[in-house]
């Protein structure tokens, strides 16, 4: 679901009153919001998510287990590999600091891909320790994510150089970003 910056702080805020409050409703309050949003331990671990995640990521994230984001592969806009480690989430908790105005793509199992923007939020006690975090990804719309795929689209054409073995199976993964590009930008 698309979510203007309005939208994103208002939610945020809801979900974060809910963490800090500590109260056993908070996968009912995470449920209600209209975004994919989650929250982590100190330490990146996932500890609750909105039923939307599960849409947006594709795939369920896995409670005690997924570490700093639910979503199963990520990029950079500009189609680099992004390790989990190194993602927004990732970055605020290890720097203690919220991360606004950068965007990425989520890769789902069945191979298709969100682009989206994070906006992952420490959450720190009175002495300043770090309790938790709390994330919400705000897909972004059709003509960027059509502007990815199109970056997708040339990444595998310069590929197809590289492993002449793999060339036709490279070339009709560039026609599909671009035949799935062309697509949303007919919608508009």
């Amino acid at each position: 679901m698309q979510v203007n910056d309005q939208a994103s702080d208002d939610m945020l805020r809801v979900a974060i009153r809910a963490v800090r409050a500590g109260s056993g409703n908070l996968p009912q309050v995470l449920d209600e919001l209209t975004a994919a949003i989650y929250t982590t331990d100190a330490e990146g671990v996932v500890t609750h998510y909105s039923r939307t995640c599960i849409a947006f990521a594709g795939r369920t994230p896995r409670v005690g287990q997924d570490s700093w984001c639910v979503t199963w592969k990520l990029y950079t806009e500009e189609g680099e590999y992004l390790p989990h480690d190194r993602c927004p989430m990732a970055v605020a908790i290890r720097e203690r600091r919220a991360i606004r105005g950068v965007r990425a793509v989520a890769e789902r199992p069945d191979g298709t891909f969100v682009s989206f923007q994070p906006h992952p939020t420490p959450l720190l006690d009175g002495a300043g320790n770090l309790v938790a975090a709390i994330n919400l990804l705000a897909e972004v719309g059709d003509r960027r994510q059509a502007g990815v795929l199109r970056v997708q689209a040339a990444r595998c054409r310069r590929l197809v150089n590289l492993w002449p073995d793999r060339q036709r199976a490279l070339i009709a993964l560039a026609e599909e970003y671009d035949g799935k590009a062309l697509a949303m930008e007919r919608r508009h």
